[in-house]
């Protein structure tokens, strides 16, 4: 998203959760096929695979692609010129906020379809949630863009997610809690980190306790 320019920014972030908002409700008119992913479609080394399962590995993968060459660029200083690299870029970020939804969204609505009987419900909720991520996309996108720590943060999550997502594909369950509890902490200790270095410039000292008598 920091490839383009400031002013189509926040356009492309639009574009791209207006069309993963329709993709979702693409995916929930068509239940019948939805729910046959988790039918098993071929076996590697006797492990069923199932569309679900190809997915969560290939969008897995993706993430942990995608981030480290952000990563990458981004110690790097690689930078794009033209408008010819702009148009791309912008046609690019699309796409990665549509592919990145789907892998995302894949388990929600793969259960939401066991839970709930009526479609149009569900059809709701999504529109509530893309409405709500429009919201606070802008700002939360400002703020790490603003930081470049949590920047580098945010994309260490998403390798970490990339590599949950592909062991989750093949059978192989992460509790989420542990992923949460790592990303929250890690979190909490760079804002105290950013609030530190606003208070002061100057490096921290600390302070030899004091002995009477010295």
């Amino acid at each position: 998203m920091d490839k383009l320019p400031k002013e189509k920014r926040e356009f492309a972030r639009r574009i791209g959760l207006f069309m993963a908002m329709f993709m979702r409700i693409g995916l929930l008119l068509v239940l019948a096929w939805i729910v046959g992913l988790v039918a098993p479609l071929f076996s590697v080394f006797g492990k069923d695979i199932s569309g679900r399962d190809l997915i969560l590995i290939l969008g897995g993968m993706f993430l942990i692609w995608k981030s480290t060459t952000e990563i990458h660029q981004s110690m790097e200083g690689e930078e794009e010129h033209g408008s010819s690299a702009v148009k791309a870029t912008f046609a690019a970020v699309i796409l990665q906020i549509m592919v990145i939804d789907l892998v995302f969204s894949l388990d929600s609505i793969i259960t939401a379809v066991g839970m709930v009987d009526d479609v149009r419900v569900m059809i709701a909720a999504v529109i509530a949630s893309v409405g709500l991520m429009m919201l606070f996309a802008g700002p939360i996108g400002r703020f790490v863009s603003d930081h470049p720590t949590i920047k580098m943060l945010a994309l260490s999550f998403l390798v970490v997610v990339g590599v949950v997502l592909v062991a989750e594909g093949f059978d192989h369950h992460v509790p989420k809690g542990y992923v949460y509890f790592a990303m929250a902490f890690s979190l909490g200790v760079e804002v105290l980190n950013i609030r530190m270095r606003k208070r002061s410039a100057k490096p921290v000292k600390l302070h030899a306790p004091h002995i009477p008598g010295d």
